[in-house]
């Protein structure tokens, strides 16, 4: 895989793991806010930009969709070899994302990029309940 093609798959990963934070209600308690910065990016580069916009919109609408994921993955590696300086700060964001994860913050994950599996945190089960 390519530098660029790596960077917009680790991109995509990072939007797919706000979209279903942001669905799960959980945003707000991410360590790392770079991922409103990746998207606040996202949208000011895809402006005008049809195609892109709506791209963008299906990933963080359906998530899960693997179709929308690789179309925008294409989308954003197209943008980031026609302008140098915006695949510098995607770059840049993602290696914050990496670098967060070593100080326990947002984790992107093989999984996550090829499944967009992000739920990687303990589960506290407390009361009374029966499995059968």
């Amino acid at each position: 895989m390519d530098p660029v093609t790596a960077v917009a798959a680790a991109s995509v990963a990072l939007v797919v793991k706000g979209a279903l934070e942001a669905a799960a209600q959980e945003a707000g308690r991410s360590g790392w806010s770079g991922g409103a910065r990746l998207m606040a990016r996202l949208r000011a580069r895809f402006g005008g930009d049809r195609a892109a916009e709506l791209a963008l919109d299906r990933v963080t609408r359906a998530p899960n969709d693997e179709e929308s994921r690789q179309e925008l993955e294409r989308i954003l590696a197209a943008h980031m070899l026609r302008d140098p300086a915006f695949e510098a700060d995607v770059r840049r964001l993602v290696d914050e994302a990496a670098a967060a994860m070593g100080r326990g913050g947002p984790q992107v994950t093989a999984a996550l990029i090829k499944n967009a599996q992000v739920f990687n945190e303990k589960v506290e089960v407390q009361g009374d309940w029966n499995v059968s």
